[in-house]
């Protein structure tokens, strides 16, 4: 693997959804017999400490004060919402088929690209918004059994 397949969106991108995808699988499988907030408790000390080792060996770490307010405001609120996502998403696996729930979970694809059009100015074309209704199509297709 080259440097330039490491500095691309892409490859980082298809990493996390393979990521998201053993996520998925590792959790329904964890999740037997443990609640679904405990579940999410466990998941998110154990990626706290993973992200405290990287920036750690990375030397990344800066000081509180150096980071924008405005910038602190928005990862708190991205923080929360993480925290409300892997709740509902925990909460959904007990309850269903791993199978099912990702799919639905998938659907954050199709609502990224409304609010990003609409909040962001971001301009998708109109083959862009077909693969949006399809991915809402397919995660809805994929989450019914008939």
């Amino acid at each position: 693997m080259g440097r330039a397949a490491l500095a691309s969106w892409p490859f980082w991108a298809l990493a996390s959804a393979v990521f998201a995808a053993l996520t998925a699988i590792l959790a329904k499988v964890g999740i037997d017999g443990v609640g679904s907030n405990l579940a999410t408790f466990i998941r998110t000390v154990v990626i706290l400490g993973f992200a405290g080792l990287i920036l750690t060996v990375a030397g990344e770490w800066r000081a509180p004060g150096s980071i924008a307010p405005r910038s602190w405001l928005f990862l708190v609120l991205s923080g929360l919402a993480t925290g409300a996502s892997w709740l509902c998403y925990f909460r959904a696996l007990k309850l269903g088929e791993a199978a099912k729930v990702a799919p639905v979970d998938k659907l954050s694809v199709v609502f990224v690209a409304i609010i990003a059009a609409v909040f962001l100015g971001e301009k998708l074309s109109a083959l862009n918004w077909l693969g949006v209704a399809l991915i809402a199509a397919g995660a809805v297709l994929v989450a019914v059994r008939v």
